[in-house]
């Protein structure tokens, strides 16, 4: 990769890292060494919610006062953007110790703001839209009660109120529609989202996630079927779990990682025939227990966004078992990079499984798909020409107003 029209450009980048790792951190960091790697100069703004863990009860309360407005980021912001002078700030993740107060340095210091979307806080306290086993949309484009009466942020009333109180504060400030000049969905299904709750359609642009390296397709078809994610609820554990008790042993799983619902699954392991539970694994092992599978099952109840695991799964050349749901719709096409079921049908999972199990050819001409499907869209050169085009529609002198 080279530098766009020959000329480097420096990018802030800035991150609020959550107390568990995932997808977000993995792509703030790709995309930085991506920049990097094309020569261009990346600078990095941080803050990580561990120090959270063990704060006492005053410092919750800050911590709960600077979701809505972070004066200590908003001050080292503005002291990095005087210093370093970057040509962007891409922000990533700022709930809650960044807060969005921080997009008012980079209008203050006249440089051009991206926020990536990579969950639906801005729509959602609970950033997924999902409650109590469905989606749920209450809170869409509308004042965010719903979720203080559910108690949707972390189970918690005063936790929810707090995350309602941002949003609400930013809207009336207009924060949301003033201060970013290009918001980043990582589908059209969440672009629409957006829109439909009032976010500015001219502002916001789709750009997937991808692989900073390519970890080659799989040699062979596959021995096993996979699942590998957070062991939650609204990755559809449950879903899967039943499936497995309905094929009774023809089709054996493999689950990798970690979650509330690992002492479930751990159970399930010792009671469903041929179902393995292998727990948090190391990157490079959980790449090579992807390439042993004949596909990846994903069985969210959620919209998701854009899970790494399935870019990867293509990147292996590995098809994709997906429910017809948000994006999934968009990113798995049933028939030809993977196999679509019915949400939270079981039943119809199994049998899907089932079909994919016993027709080898035509599962490998999904896999054949699937590993064309990350070449045409989800490579370092792909991504790295998309976020320039990003870039050049906000540097200075373009932004239209």
């Amino acid at each position: 990769m080279t530098v766009a029209n020959g000329k480097p450009i420096c990018v802030l980048q800035v991150h609020n890292y959550y107390r568990e790792p995932g997808g977000e951190d993995e792509v703030f960091r790709a995309e930085g060494r991506l920049l990097r790697a094309a020569g261009h100069r990346v600078i990095e703004y941080v803050r990580e919610n561990r120090q959270m863990a063990t704060a006492g009860t005053l410092a919750r309360v800050e911590v709960a006062a600077a979701s809505i407005w972070a004066r200590d980021s908003v001050r080292e912001l503005a002291d990095l953007l005087r210093r370093e002078r970057p040509d962007i700030v891409h922000f990533h993740n700022t709930f809650p110790l960044v807060s969005p107060a921080a997009y008012y340095s980079c209008r203050r210091a006249a440089v051009p703001v991206i926020q990536t979307l990579h969950n639906y806080r801005l729509l959602c306290p609970a950033a997924t839209l999902f409650r109590d086993g469905h989606v749920c949309e209450d809170c869409v484009g509308r004042t965010p009660w719903p979720s203080i009466v559910h108690s949707c942020y972390r189970g918690s009333i005063a936790g929810s109120a707090v995350v309602a109180a941002m949003l609400i504060v930013h809207r009336l400030l207009g924060t949301w529609h003033e201060l970013v000049d290009c918001y980043v969905t990582l589908s059209d299904f969440a672009r629409r989202k957006f829109i439909g709750a009032g976010f500015p359609s001219e502002r916001i642009a789709v750009k997937p996630n991808f692989l900073l390296s390519d970890p080659r397709p799989r040699v062979g078809a596959g021995t096993y079927a996979v699942f590998i994610g957070r062991l939650s609820a609204e990755k559809g554990l449950h879903t899967l779990l039943a499936a497995w008790e309905t094929l009774q042993g023809s089709v054996p799983l493999l689950i990798i990682g970690d979650g509330p619902l690992r002492p479930a699954v751990e159970k399930a392991a010792r009671e469903i025939v041929g179902l393995k539970f292998a727990g948090r694994l190391p990157h490079d092992e959980v790449l090579a227990a992807l390439k042993g599978a004949r596909f990846l099952v994903m069985p969210s109840q959620c919209y998701e966004n854009f899970p790494l695991v399935i870019v990867e799964a293509f990147a292996c050349g590995v098809p994709v078992i997906a429910p017809r749901l948000g994006s999934m719709l968009e990113i798995v096409e049933d028939g030809r990079t993977g196999v679509q079921f019915a949400p939270g049908d079981s039943k119809d999972l199994a049998t899907k499984i089932h079909w994919a199990w016993t027709h080898e050819r035509p599962m490998e001409v999904l896999s054949q798909s699937a590993r064309a499907e990350f070449e045409a869209k989800y490579t370092a050169e792909r991504n790295y020409s998309m976020l320039m085009d990003l870039y050049a529609r906000v540097r200075p002198g373009k932004r239209g107003r």
